[in-house]
């Protein structure tokens, strides 16, 4: 095995790095994850995750982990609300939609990203994690690397993962191609105990998602495990037009000047919202990218590959990567590492070209000034098929 006496560094514990730590370890592969956060009960934000037959759950299944997924995932919650700026109902699937259906390439249960993580940490040998563990800088030290952290630790391994996401400091180790704006901002932000605060939302959220569309804008609101809401405000704006807000006077003014004509009805989240809302502009690595293989360093997910999130692609990009590396790395089908490494980042690169594509393009469909009438067209066709 072409992995055999190797030490294996993950820079990154989130669902890519994690399962890929996971495949190593079942094939018997010395690996440690160096995860920023100072422990496991680190606070883990964000919106929920819709896992794919193709991909994340693929990649689950091999991990052995797909029976605690069905323990921790949210039935119903993948079911979908698509209203108009006034908060009008133009779709729904909560009726239609079965609340479980494995096995079938359209079914994507969602999870949070909370449980995902535990899931995944709780399959891996202990002390795999190595917590409080802020990548800072590498030198190549023999045949391998020597990490620094801005712990002051330090720590060698023959080959290295980077796991590390967007703003990957694994990646300018590999090529300097960066990526680019898309043209779209929005603001994310939280609402607890919305069931109080912000009622008729609640109502038509059901435990599941909404869609919001109008004059080329989108919000989007999805329900959480614990009882919240997130939600997501999106449209075509400058790249820096969007600050941190933390004062509810001055969101609301935002929002009202920003998407003018939009209901009242809206005003109940970003009233009782946690602050500050934070902005996030969406970026998306060029769909050509390519570069020159490295022996002993690589990247997965959106280290590799960021892309936009409205395909729903990008965790699951991770995990799939995570499957296919585990795969190339510690399989019997190639002669050295340069060569697995090498297959691994060519597959790679072409199929999250075409998500990366598939996400760019529903990005502009989604804040088109039709967006309401394609959105529920499209919808209307998936459920047809």
């Amino acid at each position: 095995m072409l992995l055999q006496n190797k030490k294996i560094a993950i820079v990154g514990g989130g669902p890519g790095g994690l399962t890929l730590a996971r495949l190593l370890q079942m094939k018997g592969v010395a690996v440690k994850v160096y995860e920023r956060d100072i422990n496991k009960d680190a606070r883990v934000q964000g919106t929920t995750l819709d896992l794919h037959e193709e991909s994340g759950l693929k990649a689950l299944k091999q991990a052995g982990l797909l029976a605690a997924f069905k323990q921790h995932y949210r039935p119903g919650a993948d079911r979908m609300t698509i209203v108009n700026e006034h908060a009008e109902i133009f779709f729904s699937d909560h009726e239609a939609k079965p609340e479980a259906d494995f096995g079938n390439e359209h079914f994507r249960p969602e999870i949070d990203r909370g449980p995902l993580r535990m899931l995944l940490l709780k399959s891996l040998q202990e002390d795999t994690v190595v917590w409080d563990s802020q990548f800072i800088s590498a030198e190549r030290q023999g045949d391998g690397w020597l990490l620094h952290f801005k712990n002051n630790a330090s720590a060698y391994a023959d080959i290295v993962i980077g796991a590390d996401g967007a703003n990957s400091r694994i990646r300018p180790y590999i090529t300097a191609i960066k990526p680019f704006y898309t043209g779209i901002s929005g603001l994310l932000g939280s609402v607890h105990d919305p069931e109080q605060t912000a009622p008729h939302i609640y109502e038509l959220l059901k435990g599941g998602k909404i869609m919001a569309y109008g004059g080329g804008k989108c919000f989007i609101v999805a329900s959480k495990g614990d009882g919240s809401m997130s939600f997501y405000i999106s449209y075509k704006t400058g790249e820096h037009s969007l600050k941190n807000l933390a004062d509810k006077a001055h969101i609301l003014s935002w929002f009202k000047n920003d998407f003018l004509g939009w209901s009242t009805v809206w005003h109940q989240l970003l009233e009782h919202a946690e602050t500050p809302l934070m902005p996030v502009p969406v970026y998306c690595m060029p769909t050509d990218q390519s570069w020159e293989t490295l022996p002993n360093l690589t990247l997965i997910g959106d280290a590799a590959h960021l892309m936009p999130p409205f395909a729903g692609e990008g965790v699951n990009m991770a995990m799939l990567d995570a499957l296919e590396l585990s795969e190339c790395l510690a399989g019997e089908t190639y002669n050295s590492l340069p060569e697995a490494i090498s297959v691994y980042e060519t597959n790679m690169r072409k199929r999250a070209a075409l998500m990366a594509q598939e996400s760019l393009d529903n990005g502009e469909r989604m804040h088109s000034e039709h967006a309401l009438q394609d959105m529920v067209s499209f919808f209307n066709d998936h459920d047809l098929q």
